[in-house]
């Protein structure tokens, strides 16, 4: 079963060398243990994503001229994340109007890397 991720959740790119904290930008109205709810939007613009340190995916251009320049040796330049939405998210879990973000969905990067979840804050629930 799916996790609801919320603000701090901890991500990795299959191309970056650094792991990376989300920040929730698309609402700021619902929480989840005192923690913004994350929504597919936490994803666009590129704005919002953060960096994974270096970027070592030869598709990125910056990566492709600094290797051409190196004489073919990979050569990693910094992480600038291109992306559009989380998929899929959560759709029958609505939060402002958008689905919930949960930590099976991916976030594809037009360089090619694949964006996702890794660690998400812990959280207790107590049933009575």
């Amino acid at each position: 079963m799916a996790n609801p991720v919320i603000q701090t959740a901890t991500c990795t790119c299959s191309f970056g060398a650094a792991p990376a904290v989300l920040t929730v930008t698309s609402q700021q109205t619902v929480f989840i243990c005192k923690m913004l709810a994350a929504t597919i939007q936490d994803g666009a613009p590129v704005s919002n994503v953060p960096t994974f340190g270096m970027c070592s995916n030869p598709a990125n251009p910056t990566v492709a001229a600094a290797t051409a320049a190196a004489m073919g040796a990979l050569t990693p330049m910094p992480c600038v994340p291109a992306t559009v939405a989380w998929t899929p998210g959560c759709p029958t879990v609505m939060v402002c109007k958008r689905p919930l973000l949960n930590n099976t969905s991916k976030l594809m990067c037009s360089y090619g890397g694949v964006i996702q979840v890794t660690m998400t804050p812990a959280m207790t629930v107590k049933v009575p």
